[in-house]
């Protein structure tokens, strides 16, 4: 039985606190591979 394994690289951050945020993130699958991002024109640190 093989092991399947997805890696997850993340961060985020804001300007301010409150303030303008964003977050990104890499998944990674065998030889696949992912990006996704997202923001909020508001938010906070703990959320980003």
């Amino acid at each position: 039985m093989s092991e399947s394994r997805v890696t997850i690289h993340t961060d985020g951050a804001c300007s301010g606190n409150p303030g303008p945020g964003g977050w990104g993130a890499i998944l990674r699958f065998g030889d696949r591979e992912r990006e996704i991002n997202g923001g909020e024109p508001l938010t906070t640190n703990n959320r980003m």
